[in-house]
């Protein structure tokens, strides 16, 4: 895992303001462009944060529609004053879609869902271990690497489990949906120094739990 990096470009890397703004007058083929640019990110983001209990019965893709609409209408109004890069406003709206989704299938049960509920951004789904698990440790195909795979999920799960909830959400959003640190302070509402500084601590932990998996050292 690579240490935190000074990262000085955004999320909106290859949104030129016009295209924005053509986006917000209403012209289609702009508007597509724009989310479309991103809805791969946005499918790994729902897919790491959806509830276990509703993979194989709620689409990824419903959810990403839902916002990519909502976003449709409030596009104009982001234009005039965005508050946010393009993505992390997208990605927003992704999140409050999944919010909703977890409400209308999981009702009270959600805030008891192992740990999976974050409380930053007024509740949105955090990242689920078992899933954030299974990226970190990657493939491997042959039947001793499986056997080692399974061997170290389990204990990462346990690390990811035991972990600080900020800690791991840091890790997630780093590695998996690859928000830069400056990103991940402006979605947790911290400064980028606590964003590095959680991320940091985070890793430590996590080369622990990996030190056998030289491929975790890049």
């Amino acid at each position: 895992m690579a240490e935190p990096r000074n990262d000085s470009s955004g999320s909106q890397e290859g949104i030129s303001q016009e295209m924005l703004q053509r986006a917000a007058r209403g012209d289609a083929l702009a508007v597509k462009t724009l989310f479309t640019k991103y809805r791969m990110r946005l499918k790994r983001m729902v897919h790491l944060r959806l509830n276990r209990r509703l993979q194989g019965r709620v689409d990824d893709s419903d959810i990403i529609q839902e916002a990519f609409a909502e976003g449709a209408r409030k596009l104009p109004e982001y234009a005039q004053a965005p508050i946010l890069p393009f993505y992390l406003w997208l990605r927003h709206l992704t999140g409050l879609k999944l919010v909703e989704v977890h409400r209308r299938h999981l009702g009270t049960k959600l805030r008891d869902a192992e740990q999976e509920v974050s409380l930053h951004r007024g509740g949105l789904p955090g990242a689920n271990s078992v899933s954030l698990a299974a990226f970190l440790l990657g493939t491997m195909t042959s039947v001793s690497e499986a056997a080692i795979k399974a061997e170290k999920r389990v204990a990462l799960q346990e690390a990811l489990n035991e972990m600080d909830p900020l800690d791991r959400e840091v890790i997630a959003l780093k590695h998996f949906e690859q928000l830069t640190i400056s990103e991940i302070a402006q979605v947790l509402e911290l400064s980028r120094a606590t964003a590095g500084r959680h991320y940091l601590q985070a890793i430590k932990r996590l080369r622990v739990v990996l030190k056998d998996l030289p491929e975790f050292e890049s």
